[in-house]
């Protein structure tokens, strides 16, 4: 198994870290993994290299924010348009045209927007955790379930007490947000968030983004989707409930598969083999022409 290359890489006018893997397949099919908070893109390292030795060619960034070289001050710098148009400019960077798509958390929610408003540059998507944003975001309008789920949310636009309470005591509340996570990754993300400034800007993903949880405001944004897409949901997972994954169907108007595994919300640390398989079948069975 071949090991990933980590890379500086120019796009929109800022320089995001990111891992490469299988360079040496010409003719590869891209694929591009797009992490969630508060995570890097090394939770990707392992399966990048696993579909490396399949012949793809795959790269997943630090997105910005995680990147030290594309770290913005500003909050409104978050919102998920700018970042989805990260995740193009970097795929015109490295030289993928068109690439199968993979999004874990908020990876996910830049993913759906990533096929939303540039769908002819991806073959095929995955999403991880976060189903369609139209249904989840009706679900948190809605639904007593998910919106005890998602009470944390309130104390993350809350700058300052969320910092603290995130890194405080020696990064307690990061540490046990990431119970379920191989201490090696633990400790790489940790390098991440001890940055001065890191831990803001991935918490400004949620600041930016706050018109898209607000009840008054609610709307479709994201729309119908024909791409082939999986999504792949976790049935403890405490942040996301059932609802939006049951209203995600009516928003797949192409092939669409649902796999819902025991398991919480860090899929790929949990369930390691199931979850890259579905992967891999998934991306096997839409190859490009």
């Amino acid at each position: 198994m071949g090991d990933c290359v980590i890379r500086e890489i120019a796009a929109n006018g800022m320089s995001f870290r990111g891992k490469l893997c299988g360079l040496e397949n010409a003719s590869g099919e891209p694929v591009i993994l797009l992490h969630g908070f508060p995570e890097t893109s090394t939770m990707w390292a392992d399966p990048m290299m696993r579909l490396a030795d399949e012949g793809y060619r795959c790269f997943a960034p630090d997105q910005r924010g995680y990147s030290p070289g594309a770290r913005p001050d500003r909050v409104e710098a978050y919102t998920y348009d700018q970042l989805a148009s990260d995740v193009i400019a970097l795929a015109d960077a490295v030289g993928f045209e068109r690439f199968h798509l993979i999004g874990h958390d908020w990876g996910s929610i830049v993913g759906w927007e990533v096929i939303r408003s540039h769908p002819d540059r991806v073959q095929s998507w995955t999403a991880m955790s976060v189903p369609h944003v139209d249904a989840f975001t009706a679900a948190i309008a809605d639904d007593p379930d998910q919106q005890q789920r998602s009470q944390y949310i309130g104390l993350f636009m809350v700058k300052g007490q969320a910092e603290e309470m995130l890194v405080g005591k020696d990064f307690a509340g990061l540490r046990a947000a990431w119970s379920s996570i191989p201490a090696s990754q633990v400790e790489d993300y940790l390098k991440v968030f001890s940055i001065p400034g890191a831990i803001t800007a991935g918490l400004n993903w949620y600041r930016a983004n706050a018109r898209l949880l607000d009840k008054r405001d609610r709307k479709d944004r994201f729309g119908t989707v024909s791409h082939p897409t999986l999504l792949i949901w976790g049935n403890q997972d405490i942040a996301v409930g059932r609802a939006g994954v049951e209203r995600t169907v009516p928003y797949m108007g192409g092939p669409y598969r649902l796999v819902e595994l025991d398991a919480g919300h860090w899929l790929i640390q949990e369930e390691p083999e199931r979850v890259y398989q579905e992967i891999l079948d998934h991306l096997r069975a839409n190859r490009m022409a």
